[in-house]
């Protein structure tokens, strides 16, 4: 790595080329924080926590806007480096951050903004739900086109494997808790939109999910026959805990909604319009959300032990990918709370709460350190341009990495 003061001298040009879509796991992990501020069991109500879920939202926001800026400009100014990006076997599987960066204010805007305040009305809501519509339709394409491209064009092993592999399927896990917020707040303009809605986020969560448990198969496989990722690598045990507490999540709200929402009045449908259907779905939601809860868990304790080793030998490098710890540990928190609310127990409102604390923490010595390392430009790197020599005149090179390079850029 470059000197400080090389570093800090690097033009802005240089900057913005290695500026990866790893970086929209920043939008991720802050959106959680100020989702948690809004979920948080002890005073989520008062004037102090909304003025925070709102500070973390606008801040979100600013930097949702400035990061796609600056990743507009990148492809336009080196429009090579999008193939590049996209054949990359690593850099590639955080395309997915994107629409799940963007679900996390999609979530303060509808249960907040929209469903508190009623800023806008029925337009704004409308609104919402019109971006949640297109945040479905990228992650849709982020999950079935990056599987593809997994499938055919790059290089693979269970040597290189991370848990950055279920980036691109989690997008359908975080798309279908959006579309769990957005339910109940259409319910009251139209019920129809509303089981629309709720229905199509029931198929997102249903194949996210599924996708997800085969990949921690595969990658509980990989942690026991060629251990635990070494290095900044170590970090990627935390994300298990994505696509286990937000499906858990999501499917918890789907109940909660079912319960309200169903019989139907107005139907042919003898399965929609029986007595008990609402009550029978909402138990098999919470039951299968602790489930998932308790795998969460179960991830959270590999994880911990893991880093915990890895400290033991050496310091663990800090870069964007980093960011990669908030929002797992967030939406583990968050589930925690909505379950204590659920089956209105202390255990998990405590433990919630000081799970939600941890985050915060996290997050806050994840957010300085970045900060320092943006003041002088070393934190911007692209390991997909190791396949690319931009020196004037020099050929472009196009072997794939081979899975060590894969391994040691993830």
């Amino acid at each position: 790595m470059a000197t400080d003061d090389n570093t800090r001298t690097r033009p802005f040009k240089d900057v913005i080329r290695n500026f990866t879509p790893a970086w929209f796991a920043a939008i991720m992990g802050t959106g959680s924080i100020s989702l948690l501020f809004h979920a948080f069991p002890y005073g989520n109500e008062s004037e102090t926590f909304i003025i925070f879920t709102l500070i973390f939202f606008f801040l979100n926001f600013t930097l949702f806007i400035l990061f796609c800026a600056i990743s507009t400009v990148r492809y336009i100014m080196f429009p090579d480096i999008w193939g590049l990006m996209i054949r990359h076997p690593a850099q590639s599987l955080f395309t997915g951050t994107f629409p799940m960066g963007a679900c996390t204010l999609l979530n303060i805007a509808i249960s907040l903004i929209s469903e508190k305040y009623r800023l806008g009305g029925k337009a704004f809501l409308y609104a919402m739900w019109g971006l949640w519509w297109l945040d479905v339709a990228i992650s849709i394409l982020c999950c079935w086109g990056m599987v593809h491209i997994m499938e055919t064009s790059h290089k693979h092993s269970l040597q290189s494997m991370t848990a950055v592999w279920l980036l691109p399927v989690v997008t359908l896990i975080v798309a279908s808790s959006t579309g769990g917020v957005l339910s109940p707040v259409l319910q009251e303009y139209n019920p129809g939109h509303a089981l629309f809605t709720q229905v199509a986020s029931v198929f997102l969560v249903a194949i996210g999910l599924s996708l997800a448990l085969m990949l921690l198969t595969i990658y509980i496989q990989r942690l026991i026959i060629v251990g635990v990722p070494q290095g900044g690598n170590v970090l990627s045990v935390f994300l298990p805990l994505g696509p286990t507490g937000q499906a858990g999540y999501s499917i918890l709200l789907a109940g909660q909604y079912f319960k309200d929402a169903l019989p139907l009045q107005h139907s042919s449908s003898a399965f929609l319009t029986d007595s008990s259907i609402g009550t029978i779905l909402y138990v098999i939601c919470v039951c299968v959300a602790f489930i998932l809860w308790a795998l969460a868990s179960m991830w959270m304790v590999f994880a911990l032990l893991a880093v915990c080793d890895e400290l033991r030998k050496t310091r663990i490098p800090f870069k964007v990918n980093s960011w990669g710890l908030i929002f797992p540990n967030g939406v583990y928190a968050n589930l925690t709370i909505s379950l204590g609310s659920t089956f209105d127990s202390p255990f998990f409102r405590i433990w919630g709460a000081i799970y939600a604390v941890f985050t915060l923490l996290l997050w806050s010595f994840v957010a300085v350190k970045t900060v320092q390392l943006v003041y002088n430009r070393s934190i911007f790197e692209a390991p997909c341009l190791q396949e690319l020599n931009l020196t004037e005149g020099a050929p472009h090179r196009k072997e794939s990495l081979s899975p060590q390079v894969v391994s040691n850029s993830s």
